[in-house]
């Protein structure tokens, strides 16, 4: 009998430990660098933008906008990542008794119009959102994930400038918030069938010879969506809190996790697993600093980057529900001006046009500079140990706060 409880309770224990705590900040970024390596070498390096992106087409399609029917958002590889990381964030927070629908006031819902197009602008001339733009740009070994970090820097502080005006400023919209619970049986009843759902989704992919990867995509992203969701792991956060509160967790977190992506990233590309040419755009140059301004900016406003949108969508804040498609519309829209063209067919994006002409910023895939592999990883390892040091300066020092 002694034994059985001692196994319930172990049971419980691992259960609290997986499914309702929030994780270290450091273990979710070591654990997101790892099934980004892993989806890197198993397909291609993920994103964000591309899902919303695609999800917008079907919306411009269906509205008469576009004429060419977009790809289908159960075949699209940019679609499933995204549907696998929502789904893995609402499998979290279901089993976490996080899920419930959260309607913000009605200016947050305003900003949220404004976030998305906002993100959605900023995206696309930064070659992707905060992953594809940055965090797998620098590590894909693309110098143009270096420009997008520092417009988001400017982005977060531009954003806290106006957070703090709009508190002293505006008064109108702070009320119709609510909060529509769902029981914690009804959640682990939802997270049980979706759970399933992947399941059978990554069966039905590995069972299509065409779309046999799928089933790897879908689970990855997946585990990503779970892991950034229980560890409420959000890059703009890295970027905002150490000017606003001080707190460098988060910064300290992130380029803990750039580091072990491009450690993987050397890897996988040095040893021909992937092709250089994914995620690596010509956004080295005004692109990528413009479009990390806008879309840090923009992040600021909708309370999470591209990839904390999206998990935050999984666990039923409303806001983040009109953000999303506010930034593929707007993201979708602005592809079309480029006169974008899908890459080799892996929904990695060159821009033919703006992209190719150099108006953005040029290609820069660091390896084949004068670094070569292993000065590209020497030079990534010292930024990010910089940014570690001066967030963790700032902790102390408080040198860096944006003042109210």
């Amino acid at each position: 009998m002694s034994g059985s409880s001692g196994f319930g309770d172990a049971a419980k224990e691992l259960y609290k430990k997986l499914c309702k705590d929030e994780w270290n900040p450091y273990t979710s970024g070591m654990i997101v660098a790892f099934l980004s390596v892993m989806l890197m070498a198993w397909y291609r390096p993920w994103g964000a933008t591309g899902a919303v992106r695609n999800w917008a087409d079907w919306i411009l399609y269906g509205a008469g906008i576009y004429s060419d029917v977009p790809a289908s958002i159960f075949t699209h590889g940019g679609s499933i990542i995204g549907l696998g990381f929502v789904g893995g964030a609402f499998l979290s927070a279901c089993f976490g008794n996080n899920f419930a629908f959260r309607f913000p006031p009605v200016l947050e819902m305003v900003k949220g119009v404004v976030a998305g197009t906002l993100m959605g602008i900023g995206a696309a001339l930064a070659g992707g959102c905060n992953v594809g733009g940055f965090y797998n740009a620098i590590g894909s070994l693309s110098a143009g994930g270096f420009a997008m970090m520092a417009g988001l820097i400017g982005g977060a502080i531009i954003g806290l400038k106006y957070t703090y005006w709009e508190m002293e400023n505006i008064t109108w919209g702070s009320g119709g918030a609510k909060t529509i619970e769902v029981s914690f049986a009804t959640q682990v009843v939802l997270g049980i069938i979706a759970l399933l759902v992947m399941i059978w989704g990554a069966y039905t992919y590995t069972a299509t010879e065409a779309l046999t990867k799928m089933g790897g995509v879908l689970l990855l992203a997946a585990g990503l969506g779970y892991t950034m969701q229980r560890g409420r792991w959000c890059m703009i956060q890295g970027f905002r809190e150490p000017h606003m509160t001080g707190n460098a967790t988060m910064a300290k977190s992130v380029a803990l996790s750039v580091v072990l992506l491009t450690i993987g990233g050397v890897i996988v590309k040095a040893g021909g697993t992937l092709d250089v040419a994914h995620y690596v755009r010509g956004t080295f140059g005004w692109g990528g600093v413009v479009g990390g301004i806008i879309f840090g900016f923009g992040a600021i406003l909708a309370g999470g980057c591209g990839t904390g949108t999206l998990w935050r969508v999984g666990e039923g804040q409303i806001k983040l529900w009109i953000v999303v498609p506010l930034f593929g519309i707007s993201n979708s829209l602005m592809n079309k001006w480029f006169s974008v063209s899908d890459f080799e067919g892996m929904d990695a994006y060159v821009n033919e046009g703006i992209t190719n002409a150099g108006k953005l910023g040029t290609f820069v895939y660091m390896p084949n500079t004068f670094l070569g592999y292993g000065g590209t990883l020497a030079v990534v390892f010292l930024l990010m140990a910089l940014w570690w040091l001066v967030a963790r300066w700032n902790e102390d020092s408080n040198k860096l706060l944006v003042e109210m």
